[in-house]
């Protein structure tokens, strides 16, 4: 029999904890390997360039309706040109935007008809050597090809169509390619997330028979879902009629910012499996609940301020406000591929829709820095261009097929 002297006891169980701490050490550098890594600048243009980057949602035309030239470079916004060509961005969809006031007084198809013209006229035909009018997947390929970028349509706010599925057809042959059931406002035929506190509107529990209808006939046309904007229940309402997969075109995840226009994990779950979308938004509250809270507290000031007509006191209150940065962007996409899968991801910036853009992403030059962050974060190449551009050209085509077999032999929208 051996026996072990106190000494030998003690150096044994030494050595022992000292391999331990040398495996914990070792186990936390590896996970902070996998959570970052360093990564050239050379790569990040090569995967960057290999992407077909599609932007869902952006609301430059706000500004060119009133006569923003597009193409002059300026450092007071969100969107032009030249930031656009830096960004790297190959297709860009254009909202046609309708504001709630064009609803008094019947002005809705008025308005939409003035900013389907602007992205028509102010953009596409002033900018013949840069942008292309593209109403299919495959238009998109093509023109990004080219060299060019790829301009489309999507309304926001179903009121739009002044409950008119004669003014939806209409719209579709104008080049418009999906619709935001609603805005911020509850219209005649689907429930708002942004009025269902708001006293005295009055709300349909969801779709409405019609809205129901509007639904189908856009599937039928081979108009695109988009459910930004709406009430919980309206989105399961949407997500059980269509026949197509919708999409989210400028939202972001509740469970990291829970704000009404973001979507729940069960929603974002729902969606995917449906073979939809999210196309994360850049909005800083919609980012970052720090944000978040913090605009819900200086918001009563500023209206303070306001009726006091004090624009100083409005912009301090303003920049008291912490912004988003591009991790947040990172962690919103990072939420929806972890519950959802990596397909279930995509772009929707919202720039120029937005008062606050993320510290790193602040316009749309500097989406090579997203490139650069999901690299660091482990995204592969592949990832990235299903991330970028890949998920939703699969839901586009999945809509286009969907058009072609419920049309039938029928060329006839």
């Amino acid at each position: 029999m051996d026996f072990i002297t106190n000494e030998e006891a003690f150096v044994s169980r030494y050595i022992l904890a000292m391999r331990i701490m040398l495996f914990c050490i070792a186990a936390l550098l590896c996970i902070a390997t996998a959570q970052t890594r360093n990564v050239s600048d050379a790569e990040v243009q090569k995967v960057h360039k290999s992407a077909l980057l599609i932007d869902t949602h952006n609301d430059i035309t706000s500004r060119t309706v009133q006569g923003y030239d597009i193409g002059k470079a300026k450092d007071d916004g969100h969107t032009n040109l030249t930031g656009l060509r830096e960004g790297g961005v190959g297709a860009q969809f254009f909202a046609v935007y309708v504001g709630a006031n064009y609803v008094n007084g019947n002005r809705s198809a008025w308005r939409t008809l003035e900013m389907i013209d602007t992205v028509r006229h102010d953009i596409i035909e002033r900018y013949p050597n840069d942008f292309v009018l593209a109403t299919t997947a495959d238009d998109i390929e093509r023109i990004h090809k080219q060299g060019k970028i790829a301009a489309l349509m999507g309304i926001e706010g179903g009121h739009a169509i002044e409950d008119s599925l004669r003014l939806l057809r209409d719209y579709y042959e104008l080049g418009i390619r999906y619709m935001t059931l609603t805005h911020s406002n509850t219209n005649n035929w689907a429930d708002s997330s942004g009025d269902m506190d708001k006293a005295g509107v009055e709300h349909h529990n969801g779709l409405t028979d019609f809205g129901k209808q509007v639904v189908r006939e856009m599937n039928r046309l081979g108009m695109m879902v988009d459910i930004s904007h709406v009430a919980d229940k309206t989105f399961w309402d949407a997500l059980e009629v269509s026949s197509a997969p919708p999409f989210a075109s400028h939202s972001s995840c509740r469970a990291l910012s829970n704000v009404p226009r973001n979507m729940t994990d069960e929603m974002i779950v729902a969606l995917a499996k449906k073979g939809g979308v999210v196309q994360v938004n850049f909005s800083c509250d919609f980012l970052s609940q720090k944000t978040a809270d913090a605009d819900k507290e200086v918001t009563a000031k500023i209206a303070a301020a306001r009726a006091e007509n004090n624009p100083t006191l409005i912009e301090e209150y303003r920049k008291s406000i912490p912004r988003a940065t591009l991790a947040d962007v990172v962690a919103h996409i990072d939420h929806i591929v972890k519950i959802a899968g990596v397909n279930a991801s995509g772009i929707g910036s919202d720039f120029d829709g937005v008062s606050c853009t993320p510290v790193g992403l602040e316009d749309v030059s500097k989406f090579p820095n997203l490139t650069r962050a999901l690299l660091e974060k482990g995204y592969s190449a592949e990832d990235i261009r299903k991330i970028y551009g890949g998920n939703f050209l699969r839901v586009m085509r999945a809509v286009e097929a969907e058009t072609k077999r419920l049309r039938g032999t029928s060329a006839q929208p």
